[in-house]
């Protein structure tokens, strides 16, 4: 089965492009690779082929000037404590790990990638069919 990455991990990536379209992509990714295939990761395809995971680069400039990545994530971090935004399950930016367990707010990340070159957003599976816009303001939400 052809993998199918899940539309809310396709909608964030279109409007990062939107807004940032020459921006990095070296470091950007969906389906796992096969070292991914060996442990539990949301870029593996489940049974009915849903990937659900998108690693963005961390250079939304060329050359990464100004750094801008922690502002995009603490701006999505901020929108799911607030519950506006439901169908992210966590992000891992810069050694740290944003999760429901402790309210969106920043633990730790011990994890072998210390996702430094990229942010990693994985999803809920209610998410595979939502494909809503985001209403983060880097990414041209209305301030209404």
């Amino acid at each position: 089965m052809k993998p199918k990455l899940s539309k809310a991990a396709s909608q964030l990536r279109t409007q990062v492009d939107d807004c940032f379209p020459d921006r990095d992509t070296r470091s950007d990714g969906t389906t796992g690779d096969p070292r991914h295939a060996l442990t539990k990761s949301d870029h593996n395809p489940d049974a009915q082929g849903w990937v659900r995971a998108w690693d963005c680069d961390a250079d939304l400039h060329k050359g990464g000037k100004p750094d801008v990545m922690s502002d995009l994530v603490n701006q999505i971090r901020l929108l799911c404590k607030s519950g506006v935004e439901k169908r992210i399950s966590y992000i891992i930016y810069d050694s740290r790990i944003y999760s429901s367990i402790l309210n969106w707010k920043p633990r730790k990340y011990t994890g072998a990638n210390k996702h430094t070159h990229h942010a990693h957003f994985s999803f809920k599976k209610e998410a595979d069919n939502d494909g809503a816009f985001f209403q983060v303001p880097m990414l041209g939400a209305s301030n209404e």
